[in-house]
């Protein structure tokens, strides 16, 4: 598996293999703030076919309450791997590395995450990873479906946080 950043041109291959819901690609919005430097894209390949994707946001969490919580705290946002065959070999795991590597090279002293309440999975892969629970919140999101209707979303999110040693800690 390699992790690169993603590269307008990967963008056809991300929509192909990974799709977005809704009527705007969820794609384009993440390489679009990488485009302007407020976040990272990260893209997971095998094989020349994207399998995972997240993005860093350097502005942290657009909840209110993690914010004041965790003032300059990066978040990875959007931690996907498709199709759900590939879950469980090390996307995620890849993903959430690369990450942290990029954090820790802009000297940020912790990064973190937003996991659903009801996804017991991945709090548990977070937590062998160094996450520690935080603060709950509400994700509050939306979509537009291809017949043009917004739908918003409100997921209940506990936001999880790992502390870097030093810019070495591996």
């Amino acid at each position: 598996m390699r992790i690169s950043e993603c590269r307008e041109e990967d963008l056809v291959l991300l929509d192909e293999h990974m799709p977005s819901s809704g009527a705007t690609s969820h794609h384009a919005v993440r390489y679009a703030r990488h485009s302007a430097g407020t976040s990272t894209f990260l893209v997971a390949w095998r094989d020349q076919v994207p399998v995972g994707c997240c993005e860093v946001r350097w502005d942290g969490c657009a909840a209110p309450e993690i914010r004041a919580a965790h003032p300059g705290c990066p978040e990875i946002n959007g931690l996907a791997d498709w199709p759900g065959t590939l879950r469980s070999q090390g996307v995620g795991t890849g993903l959430i590395a690369a990450a942290e590597r990029l954090a820790r090279r802009r000297g940020c002293g912790c990064v973190g995450l937003g996991v659903e309440k009801n996804n017991p999975r991945a709090e548990a892969l977070y937590k062998r990873l160094g996450y520690r629970p935080s603060v709950p919140y509400l994700d509050c999101w939306s979509y537009e479906d291809g017949s043009g209707l917004t739908h918003r979303v409100a997921d209940a999110c506990i936001f999880m946080v790992k502390t870097f040693a030093g810019p070495e800690d591996d």
